[in-house]
C-alpha cells in the first residue's frame, strides 16, 4: 500500500513527508532515517506496521524529494521540523524510532519533547561523538555518496560497507534509493559534528529499546552497550548475524520485537510504569 505523501513547509524549508496509514489503534511511529536515505527506504517497515499504527517519515533537505537545505542545521532543528510535521497531520503523542544517523536525531527529539515522545527505539546507532568507531574501510565508503548514486557500487561494496550479506533484501534496498544532492548529503553529514547525547541520556525517561547487529561494521555493537548503560529504562537486543542494515535484512525477525516492545509500553507514562 502506497503512503500518503505531502510537501510540508516547516519554516521556510520544504520537506517531503510520507505517512503509511495503519489499520490498528496503536500510537503512531515517528521515524528518523539514516544519512542520505530517502523515505522509500522505510517502505518495508511502513508496510509491516500497517496492522498496528501509522508510520511518519520525512526526507531531510536535499535527500529524496526534499529541496536542498537553505542553510546548515543541527539535530535540535530536525526535532523542530518533526514537531511541525506532527502538527500538520494532527498527531499528538508518538513513539519515536531512529536508525543510524536518525538514531541520534531520535535521541535529541526524546530529550527535547518528552511530552510527545512516549517510547524510543534506537537501531544501529550511537551516542554521537562519544562512540566506538567502525571499521575504517566501511567509514570511508560511508562518507562517499557514491553508494547512493551508483547501484553497482552499492551492491559490490554492500557487505564490506554494512556487514550484511547481499541477498534479495539488500537488492530491494538498493532499488528504492534516490540519489541525494551533494549539498544535502554534506549538510546532513556535518549536522552531527561535535554532537553527543552522553550528557542527557541518563535523564531520558522514555522506555527505550536498543537493537544492534553483531556484524555491524559502521556502528559496532559496543555502542549499543554504551547506550544501554546510560539510558535508565533501556532494553538491549542483539541481532545475531545482523549488520548495519538488519532492520531491512532481518525485518521479519526484528519488526515483531519492536512491535511487542511498543505494545508492552503502550500505557506507560514518563517516569515509570503504571
Amino acid at each position: 500500500m502506497a503512503p500518503s505523501i505531502s510537501m510540508i513547509d516547516v519554516g521556510g524549508q520544504l520537506l517531503r513527508t510520507a505517512v503509511w496509514r495503519g489499520d490498528g489503534k496503536a500510537r503512531p511511529i515517528l521515524f528518523f532515517n539514516g544519512i542520505g536515505a530517502n523515505l522509500e527506504m522505510v517502505a518495508p517497515l511502513g508496510e509491516m506496521m500497517r496492522d498496528r499504527c501509522d508510520v511518519i517519515v520525512f526526507d531531510m533537505p536535499g535527500i529524496g524529494g526534499s529541496p536542498s537545505p537553505i542553510k546548515p542545521y543541527r539535530p535540535s532543528t530536525v526535532g523542530k521540523w518533526a514537531n511541525k510535521i506532527l502538527d500538520y497531520y494532527g498527531y499528538d503523542t508518538v513513539d519515536v524510532m531512529g536508525v543510524s544517523w536518525g538514531g541520534g536525531a531520535a535521541q535529541q527529539y526524546a530529550r527535547d519533547y518528552p511530552d510527545r515522545a512516549m517510547s524510543l527505539v534506537l537501531l544501529a546507532t550511537s551516542a554521537g561523538m562519544v562512540m566506538v568507531p567502525g571499521q575504517i574501510g566501511a567509514i570511508r565508503r560511508m562518507a562517499n555518496p557514491r553508494r547512493y548514486i551508483d547501484p553497482d557500487y552499492m551492491i559490490k561494496n554492500f557487505e564490506a560497507l554494512y556487514g550484511d550479506a547481499v541477498d534479495d533484501s539488500s537488492k530491494g534496498h538498493t532499488s528504492r534509493i534516490m540519489p541525494p544532492t551533494k549539498r544535502g548529503y554534506m549538510y546532513q553529514l556535518i549536522a552531527m559534528l561535535g554532537w553527543t547525547s552522553v550528557h542527557f541520556l541518563p535523564n531520558l525517561k522514555q522506555p527505550t529499546l536498543i537493537m544492534s547487529g553483531d556484524r555491524d561494521s559502521i556502528v559496532p555493537l559496543a555502542n549499543a552497550r554504551i547506550l544501554k548503560s546510560l539510558i535508565p529504562r533501556a532494553d538491549l537486543r542483539i541481532v545475531r548475524g545482523g549488520g548495519h542494515l538488519f532492520a531491512v535484512s532481518r525485518a521479519n525477525q526484528v519488526v515483531p520485537i519492536m512491535s511487542r516492545f511498543l505494545d508492552d509500553h503502550a500505557d506507560d507514562r514518563l517516569g515509570g510504569d503504571n
